[in-house]
């Protein structure tokens, strides 16, 4: 039986065109027992590969081909892993490789011998791109001999590898080259086996190659910057290999092609392996006792109980819930012993320890706030007991994967929190053998999606730059397989010609580039923890930010058991802490906020009244919409209107019955008494994964654990049928009536796409309520916090406008006034936020340094002396104001035309040595006579500078215009009637088009006019008219019909847009003629 030594996948980035699925799939088709997967310069695809071989019953085979630098030559190997330990020394010599010296990841022989103790497990084939491939190419028989000596000491076993792609003429991938390879193999008794090098799944994927050698070598589309000849570079069956190992044999001189296919055959069986014991999937690797402090396993155990305990004491000691607390940790502490993870939720809970002990902000997220371990152990602040969050969600003994623990944490010192893990967990000495270390980040794979393959596949076919950037930028984010539909939809791309040939080949072209990767980063806030054996499981390669990183993603580290640990930077953590550091600074009032209360009914009001902006998850149109229509009053009730602001239940509509029953317009449909404390907080709609749980166990009288299991399986139409099988019976032998059984099943059937789980909604609607909580009690901080760390989804303008909507004044960027961030002044009762060193366009880190160290300045030509800032910074200084408390009779004009003299006078005493600096030489500043700026003008260089309107809203000069045609302020529009028609105007805050529940393209836009946003949809009928407005300018005039949806919700929809300063000028001619 033949099988395919040296194959790649798409995971040779940019190079094969095939995931590993498909190939397998494909030799499963051919009916190979085995298959080896030789991804180049890395083993990213290793874990997807072997889950496939399983899949199809295949023996998994694993290697690498590698760039192998020997006497200054660049060459290839390929190197395979040898059955019983060979994996775990291939992954050891990969991460060699890649850390000894991570600016030139190259295999070499120096390296090879300091690893050799890794090398020794691996098999090398000598392939069409090997040294020893090239020297034959030039007859140089003896060095080809030499270079294969050279590795006898290093390698387990050689081999000579013989390709025919059936090339004419004697040179690789020919018949004659391939004969040659094997004539020299059996002139100097060497192993010899046959590959197809096989980068592609069948012969139509020959141009696909082409587009990813283009794209990968960033070269246009010629035969000399593609590596293919031909089309026979594919997968192909055991004929047609047999057939060319004949071909090859013959032209080496043998009457047959057994020695070599037998040959062959020899080494694939040698380097099979096996997917639990070699790769170890299924398996769990946590860190060992002694690094969380244990003498040994019982002594871990002992101490996690025992901190669980310290901790329930810390929190309830003097609750009402103390003794149902001892009763579920109990529960929760035997789920953990039977399957093991004291040492998971230890190592955690130290991380989280260490990075508070830092004065770092640290908050959970997902399912494992429904765990009352976490809540104890400090992990999260979510009290899990009353709000009804079940730790069988999280963690169940009926469930062997590892759970999953996320953290929030301020995304300003998220490093900080890396470092520290990395220093305790770590070891740096990536030069040595046997290197130790327990942790690293995670891989995430960058896939080809609509814009990447389009870019990629236009620059590889010479398509005109515009043109290409005007496509991609109008696809929305799409599957690349998905372009021609999503381009018959854009009316913005109606005057382009897309059914040009080249053009559709190319649209063509990119759209099986679908799913490929592109390359490996470092995912945003994964890091993977396990034991002192943790190298030799997960190959290493330093990412750009120089930590550490698995070359496996997410759920490759979780097929073999790697304690996967998101430390995810949320900005809005990082403004919650700056805003209490800026009450301490300012006020000197020390606020907890992990200890505020959670029932503040001036929060609350603030929530209801829409003005949600800055607010963590709830200031996105759709939220403030929907704010308005639900009127939170309680925490449980932020918990579901997070809930429902999802994309499940948005599209299944739970949104409207729930708020149908929650204002009494229709009655909350309980199903049966017994599920009275289930459904009556969510109105009857079941909207959570923990409610389900609670139904099935109800019905059933299984345990949670067993409920959560069959909630799961819910998600395929195969669990669907096999839990309805057993679901019926088992409710009616408990008493339930059939219509009761029937009417409850076909909600838990249709909710099985669409919930969300409460313990994240819970874990979100905690920093929604800090947020909501500092925004009413301390705003000037809270907003100081949010304009320095922006974590919204606005502009920093818009925020800007709501600090004046709330009374807060606004202190202009000042030389000597402003810092790095924005901080909060307090002049008697008055409170005004000072703006950043760092709003200003173009400052680098460097220069704010340097200017907050220079701090005071005398005036403009001291700065210049002193602060380190450049000319351009300078000038901007000047144009927004920041000199204007230094120069009380020199307008801006004036400091500006004398700037250039400074900075000569300041380069000239530079070269002098700087002995004038103190003989009174500054060149004097004097008025120049010169006219002041106007209000726009200032204005304007804001925009330019600031980014940020901030003397006056922009809108201000529009005024005239405005009011006289009749424009509704968006502060008005509550006090206008359902279904009538107006004209707002605004500067453009947020253009969107997220997915909707009829499927159909709807454009949001929202616009600010200086008095609060109107939210405005698109809907298709208007989309042909005015989306290229919508998306090329800023400033609108849109003419809509209000849509009332509660007390407080409000949006129109759009009958008709208009640019708004063309329309200004068109107004202010006919004006200017009439006069």
């Amino acid at each position: 039986m033949f099988t395919h030594l040296h194959v790649a996948s798409g995971y040779s980035f940019k190079y094969g065109t095939h995931l590993p699925d498909a190939i397998v799939e494909r030799a499963a088709q051919f009916e190979m027992n085995s298959l080896a997967l030789t991804d180049r310069d890395g083993l990213a695809g290793a874990i997807r590969f072997v889950e496939s071989c399983q899949k199809y019953n295949v023996s998994p085979i694993l290697g690498v081909d590698l760039n192998y630098k020997v006497e200054n030559s660049l060459s290839r190997i390929t190197l395979i892993a040898t059955s019983g330990g060979g994996w775990s020394s291939l992954i050891r010599l990969v991460t060699a490789i890649n850390t000894f010296d991570s600016d030139k990841p190259v295999l070499t022989l120096d390296l090879l011998e300091k690893f050799s103790i890794y090398a020794k497990d691996v098999l090398a084939l000598h392939g069409i791109d090997s040294a020893i491939s090239q020297a034959l190419i030039r007859r140089n028989h003896k060095k080809a001999l030499a270079l294969f000596s050279s590795g006898i000491e290093l390698f387990a076993d050689q081999a000579i590898e013989c390709v025919s792609h059936l090339v004419a003429g004697d040179g690789p991938y020919s018949t004659t080259h391939a004969g040659r390879m094997l004539g020299f193999a059996r002139d100097h008794d060497l192993p010899a086996v046959i590959s197809n090098a096989a980068r592609m799944l069948e012969r139509s994927d020959g141009p696909l190659a082409d587009i990813l050698d283009c794209a990968r070598n960033l070269t246009p589309l010629h035969e000399s910057n593609v590596e293919r000849k031909n089309g026979e570079g594919f997968l192909k069956s055991e004929k047609d290999m047999i057939a060319i190992a004949d071909l090859i044999s013959r032209a080496a001189g043998e009457r047959n092609s057994r020695h070599l296919l037998r040959e062959t055959a020899a080494w694939a069986e040698r380097s099979i392996l096996s997917p639990t014991l070699d790769i170890g999937l299924g398996a769990i690797h946590l860190p060992e006792h002694h690094v969380v402090g244990a003498k040994d396993e019982v002594d871990m155990a002992k101490q996690f109980r025992e901190r669980c305990l310290s901790g329930l004491n810390w929190r309830y000691g003097t609750s009402s819930l103390l003794k149902k607390a001892e009763a579920r940790l109990e529960d929760e502490l035997t789920t953990v012993r039977t399957l093991g993870y004291e040492s998971y939720f230890l190592t955690v809970a130290d991380i989280t320890d260490t990075a508070r002990a830092s004065g770092i902000r640290v908050a959970a997220r997902g399912s494992g706030a429904g765990s009352l371990i976490c809540h104890v152990l400090g992990i999260s602040g979510v009290e899990p007991i009353t709000h009804g969050l079940l730790m069988e969600r999280f963690c169940s003994p009926l469930r062997r994967a590892l759970p999953d623990i996320d953290i929030d944490v301020e995304s300003a010192r998220r490093l900080e929190i890396y470092n520290q893990v990395f220093k305790k967990y770590g070891d740096p000495n990536w030069r040595k053998p046997r290197n130790s270390s327990r942790c690293a980040t995670v891989a995430m794979v960058d896939t080809y999606r609509a814009r990447h393959a389009i870019r990629d596949t236009g620059a590889a076919l010479g398509l005109p730059p515009m043109e290409i950037d005007l496509i991609a930028k109008s696809i929305p984010h799409v599957r690349a397989r998905n372009i021609s539909q999503a381009l018959d939809n854009l009316p913005e791309l109606k005057n382009l010609n897309l059914n040009t040939p080249l053009l559709k080949m190319a649209i063509g072209l990119a759209e099986r580039l679908d799913g490929l990767p592109r390359n490996l980063s470092m995912h945003p806030c994964a890091i993977v923890l396990s034991d002192g054996a943790f190298l030799d499981r997960a190959p290493i390669q330093i990412n750009a930010s120089g930590y550490p990183m698995v070359q496996f993603d997410k759920d490759d580290v979780a097929a073999i058991g790697l304690l996967k640990l998101d430390v995810l930077g949320v900005r809005m953590q990082s403004s919650l802490s700056y805003a209490v550091q800026e009450i301490e600074r300012s006020q000197g009032i020390t606020v907890d906020l992990d200890s505020i209360p959670l029932d503040d009914q001036k929060t609350f009001e603030l929530i209801q009244s829409t003005k949600t902006l800055g607010l963590f998850q709830i200031e996105s149109p759709g939220q403030r919409e929907l704010i308005g229509k639900f009127a939170p009053e309680t925490f449980t009730d932020l918990i579901i209107d997070i809930s429902l602001f999802r994309p499940g239940p948005v599209k299944s509509d739970m949104i409207k019955p729930f708020l149908n029953a929650r204002h009494g317009w229709k009655a909350p449909q309980i199903f049966h008494p017994d599920l009275y404390e289930v459904l009556h907080e969510t109105e009857g709609v079941v909207v959570f994964h923990e409610q389900v749980i609670r139904i099935i166990s109800t019905l059933t009288g299984i345990s949670f654990a067993e409920a959560d299991e069959k909630r799961r399986a819910l998600s395929s139409p195969e669990g669907q049928q096999e839990i309805c099988d057993w679901f019926y019976p088992a409710a009616l032998s408990r008493g339930y009536q059939l219509p009761v059984v029937t009417e409850i099943w076909e909600v838990l059937r249709a909710f099985a796409s669409f919930g969300f789980c409460k313990a994240h909604a819970a874990a979100f609607a905690l920093p929604t309520y800090q947020s909501a909580w500092l925004k009413t009690h301390y705003p000037a901080a809270f907003l100081a916090g949010v304009l320095t760390h922006d974590p919204g989804m606005y502009p920093k303008r818009l925020m800007m406008d709501e600090v004046r909507q709330l009374g807060i004044g606004i202190g202009a960027v000042d030389v000597n006034r402003s810092t790095r961030n924005h901080k909060v002044e307090i002049v008697g009762s008055t409170q005004s936020i000072r703006l950043a060193l760092q709003d200003i366009s173009g400052i680098s880190d460097g220069e704010i340094t340097s200017i907050e160290i220079g701090q005071p300045y005398l005036d403009l030509a001291d700065f210049v002396r002193r602060s380190g800032a450049s000319q351009p910074i300078c000038e901007a200084l000047v144009l927004i104001g920041g000199f204007d408390s230094l120069h009380k009779g020199l307008n801006r004009r004036d400091l500006l035309l004398h700037i250039n003299d400074l900075y000569r006078w300041s380069r000239s005493t530079t070269r002098l040595g700087g002995g004038q600096l103190t003989l009174g030489f500054t060149p004097e500043l004097e008025a120049t006579g010169l006219p002041k700026m106007t209000t726009r003008e200032k204005v304007s260089y804001e925009l330019d500078h600031l980014g940020m309107d901030v003397s006056h809203h922009v809108i201000e000069f529009y005024a005239d215009f405005l009011n006289e045609i009749g424009a509704v302020r968006s502060s008005e529009l509550l006090s206008q009637r359902s279904d009538s028609s107006v004209l707002v105007a605004g500067i453009k805050v947020a253009l969107q088009t997220p997915p909707v529940r009829s499927g159909r393209r709807v454009i949001f836009l929202t616009l600010n006019d200086g008095y609060g946003c109107s939210d405005i949809t698109f809907f298709e009928d208007m989309q042909s008219s005015y989306a290229q407005l919508l998306y090329g300018s800023s400033l609108f005039l849109v003419r809509g019909v209000i849509r009332r949806t509660g007390a407080r919700g409000i949006s129109l929809r759009a009958t008709g847009a208009w640019e708004l300063s063309a329309e200004f000028e068109k107004w202010r001619n006919l004006t200017v003629c009439e006069r």
